[in-house]
């Protein structure tokens, strides 16, 4: 067992006293003690960085939840609709079947479309090709065996493509994984800032009150909405 100290003279200032004490309960510590406070510092610190590793993903996600349950914001950048039509060059029909890849590759080179290929198809008559990217849809159809074709691109706006980032609609799969990422981190953020709050005996009480009365409003919103 370690020493027991002697508390502090009586005649010293507040804060030296204080200190002293803190010395005394330190030198006191139990085996339990001493782990509690090293989880204690563990929490502290994982909620510290990776609050601030996430920080702008939870900018980013949360201006964004505000801009989708609102559409119709543009800030003056509203949907534009382009159409260009023409004949489809040389080659692009090969033994009576679609190239898809060369119409497509034209129509990339010739006309700005960006975005992966959505969906093809050709019959008899007529085919298509759409391309998919946030906030942006390019349709091309044409004509078998003409190769006439008209393409019809929109673009929505700022607002409507970062929308759609939010949503990991029509992106890529490296997106999908900085979505899950991102949410990994946000559920770390959560449940370090719970710990911290167990960890301060003073707080530990309101905050857990205050902590349940938000999860219980929550819930009866998600039922209301459900409804």
């Amino acid at each position: 067992m370690p020493e027991e100290l002697a508390p502090a003279p009586a005649d010293l200032d507040e804060e030296t006293t204080a200190r002293l004490n803190a010395l005394n309960d330190r030198d006191r510590a139990t085996p339990g003690k001493l782990r509690k406070q090293a989880t204690a510092r563990w929490v502290r610190w994982i909620h510290v960085y990776t609050s601030m590793i996430s920080l702008l993903v939870v900018l980013f996600f949360g201006v964004t939840g505000i801009t989708l349950n609102h559409p119709d914001w543009t800030f003056g950048d509203g949907p534009t609709t382009t159409v260009h039509t023409g004949t489809l060059p040389a080659g692009w029909e090969r033994d009576g079947t679609v190239d898809f890849l060369n119409v497509s590759e034209y129509v990339r080179n010739n006309f700005d479309v960006k975005g992966a290929v959505g969906d093809y198809s050709a019959t008899t008559t007529d085919g298509l090709i759409s391309f998919k990217a946030p906030g942006y849809a390019a349709d091309l159809t044409f004509k078998v065996p003409s190769g006439v074709f008209t393409l019809t691109v929109q673009e929505q706006g700022f607002v409507a493509v970062i929308n759609d980032i939010h949503k990991g609609r029509d992106t890529d799969s490296s997106w999908a994984w900085v979505i899950d990422v991102s949410g990994g981190f946000l559920v770390v953020v959560a449940l370090s800032g719970l710990g911290i709050q167990i960890f301060q005996k003073k707080r530990r009480r309101s905050a857990l009150l205050v902590g349940g009365g938000a999860t219980l409003v929550t819930l009866l919103l998600i039922y209301i909405a459900l409804r």
